[in-house]
């Protein structure tokens, strides 16, 4: 009797949990880079039951292991691709393949798939809210022309004529004319090479101990982002799974409650 309340009391807390995730799944769905993530459960404190006698209790018979708790092992993070969406926006990056972009933020160094930029205040490409985006060497990359253009490798021109944020006698070098252009910096793209010791913070920033490598030839795509892999239907599929078995074990916990109560009332009497 007992072991009944162990088993939906922990089976009730695992389906929290899940719903927890799948619901952050959900309304990251139109987060820029946001990988979705994946709760998987497992038992606790596995357990030999064994038959003996009435009596006597030599020689017991083993029958089987059983387990009382249902626990919540780990959460994983699906790395895999989004589709891409063009959106016109000059500060709208995306990575194809492997790799994250670097955001300098008060806590240090984290890494991004959200490639939805902006600049701020004194003309530096930033994530909003979260921090400055590494260029080439780590350093921040101040555009304060809008006349840039971006290559497939994140390399970041101006129009020769265009002062933007170089210094005038950057401009003047060689007496180029006409359509040259001259870059101004890179986008910075670093990969690692055990994600599973990425640890995945808020707003689908993402901190290691690793050192990362840096991409020397990243897949960058221009006024594109990459959207979320989250799929809709298989994330509502899970979350009405989840919802039924909470009911159902909240129900039958219930309907143990009622038992003991009475077995302690009523049949105690007797």
């Amino acid at each position: 009797m007992y072991q009944g309340f162990y088993n939906l009391a922990s089976g009730m807390l695992t389906q929290s949990r899940n719903l927890n995730v799948i619901s952050n799944n959900m309304v990251n769905i139109q987060t820029a880079g946001y990988k979705r993530d994946k709760m998987v459960s497992t038992t606790f404190q596995e357990e030999m039951l064994y038959r003996t006698g009435k009596r006597y209790k030599d020689n017991p018979e083993p029958m089987a292991t059983t387990s009382k708790i249902r626990a919540a092992d780990q959460t994983y993070v699906n790395y895999e691709q989004g589709s891409f969406e063009e959106t016109e926006g000059i500060y709208d990056f995306a990575l194809a393949g492997r790799g994250f972009f670097c955001i300098d933020t008060p806590q240090g160094v984290r890494y991004t798939r959200n490639g939805s930029f902006s600049v701020d205040d004194e003309g530096y490409l930033t994530l909003n809210g979260m921090g400055r985006v590494q260029g080439a060497g780590g350093q921040p990359i101040l555009i304060d022309s809008e006349e840039f253009s971006v290559d497939g490798q994140g390399r970041i021109t101006l129009p020769q004529g265009v002062l933007g944020n170089a210094v005038a006698a950057d401009a003047e070098n060689d007496g180029e004319e006409g359509g040259a252009t001259r870059e101004i910096a890179a986008l910075r793209v670093v990969d690692f090479d055990n994600y599973e010791q990425l640890h995945k913070e808020d707003y689908g920033l993402f901190s290691t101990n690793q050192a990362p490598l840096e991409v020397e030839r990243p897949e960058i795509l221009w006024k594109t982002l990459e959207r979320s892999n989250v799929d809709m239907v298989e994330e509502m599929t899970s979350m009405m799974s989840s919802q039924r078995a909470l009911q159902s074990a909240a129900q039958v916990l219930k309907m143990y409650d009622q038992i003991m109560s009475k077995a302690a009332t009523d049949v105690g009497r007797l």
